[in-house]
């Protein structure tokens, strides 16, 4: 999914040991120091686009603005977290405002059926983590953006639920609740369109 930017960067062997040395190199003018960071969080930043905004055509135009307004912020960046997290925050709002912009929905109403428990989850879990990659892939396909995002946030960029609490400004509780929801209705999905030995 990355939009291959740091290629287009070409970036050298440059060694950058931490967000800091990273940071002040591309504070100081470096390009190649640009190019590191978007090579380490495109991907991210392409994840999170492309859930929040489907497939639509605009996704490309808003991945570029997301490292434009980075750069534009980077003076202010402060260390309070990963810098792939601040930028995966910049790539949440930008994916809100492009939805809120085009009047699209964000979260539908999937109701809720019974508590969070430990086996509900770790059973919901067995099936997330299944060898089933494309008819996931579809399956979370249809899932509301909010729900897409948050299923690519926690399980195939494996962030913490502190770094998608920053990245999308959402209550850790809220973000469980969700990510159950979440898995539930894929559940129910994928029940209804195969058969258990399928699956």
């Amino acid at each position: 999914m990355p939009l291959g930017l740091s290629s287009v960067l070409e970036p050298q062997k440059a060694v950058y040991n931490s967000d800091k040395e990273l940071v002040a190199a591309i504070l100081n003018g470096d390009r190649q120091a640009f190019a590191v960071f978007v090579g380490r969080t495109e991907n991210l930043v392409a994840k999170i686009v492309f859930q929040m905004t489907g497939g639509n055509a605009d996704r490309k135009d808003l991945v570029q603005e997301v490292y434009v307004k980075a750069f534009r912020n980077l003076a202010g960046f402060r260390f309070n977290s990963k810098l792939s997290t601040w930028i995966g925050q910049i790539a949440y709002y930008e994916g809100l405002h492009y939805i809120r912009r085009k009047k699209l929905t964000y979260l539908e109403d999937i109701p809720e059926e019974g508590a969070i428990t430990d086996d509900a989850a770790s059973n919901d879990m067995q099936l997330i983590e299944k060898d089933l990659s494309g008819i996931l892939a579809n399956a979370v396909s249809r899932l509301p953006p909010l729900y897409q995002t948050l299923v690519t946030l926690f399980h195939e960029e494996e962030l913490s639920y502190t770094e998608i609490m920053t990245i999308t400004g959402l209550p850790v509780g809220t973000i469980k609740n969700y990510l159950f929801r979440a898995r539930r209705a894929l559940r129910d999905d994928l029940l209804k369109r195969y058969d258990k030995e399928d699956l």
